[in-house]
């Protein structure tokens, strides 16, 4: 019994690898030096999110195996934005109030983002994009962006669960 109290499940650090691929790709300085994102916290929060979104829509795919995968993914990705406030110096006190914003804005986030990726519709995402990353009521500023996100999900929904997991196949940054 204690052998398997202590053991270490080969599953146990799924979230934060699956994590870090979404970031990785998040971080790739073409968004910022190509398609014009602002190098800000609240930028950088997009991207995250959108990167997690379509990582999180594949994984889904995949039966039970998938949902516990996209699961795992996205208790990281919430663990994380904790850490960062904590990081940044917001208080005990005040951190649950944040996280209460945070997480509204992440299911609006996701919300207005997760049916034009299942549609494959870049209009519609590339106005939320514009709205969300770019702060422009002009939708042709989010559109190279939401071509990418929407590339990305196809390439991903081509791999297999093992490849997505370890290398997924994001579409190339251009503007």
């Amino acid at each position: 019994m204690l052998r398997n109290l202590f053991r270490r499940r080969p599953d146990e650090r799924q979230g934060d690898a699956l994590y870090a691929l979404a970031v990785e790709q998040a971080r790739q300085p073409a968004f910022y030096a190509s398609l014009g994102v602002a190098d800000r916290i609240d930028a950088r929060f997009e991207l995250y999110t959108l990167h997690v979104l379509i990582l999180f829509l594949r994984l889904k795919q995949d039966g039970e195996r998938g949902e516990v995968a996209a699961q795992k993914l996205f208790d990281t990705y919430i663990s994380s934005l904790d850490n960062t406030l904590r990081e940044l110096g917001v208080g005990d006190v005040s951190v649950g109030k944040k996280m209460r914003k945070l997480g509204e804005s992440l299911y609006g986030r996701m919300s207005a983002y997760e049916g034009p990726l299942r549609a494959e519709d870049v209009d519609a995402l590339a106005q939320s994009l514009a709205k969300n990353i770019y702060e422009s009521p002009d939708a042709d500023t989010g559109r190279a962006l939401a071509r990418y996100a929407v590339t990305s999900r196809q390439n991903l929904a081509t791999q297999s669960f093992e490849a997505v997991s370890s290398v997924p196949a994001w579409a190339e940054i251009a503007a």
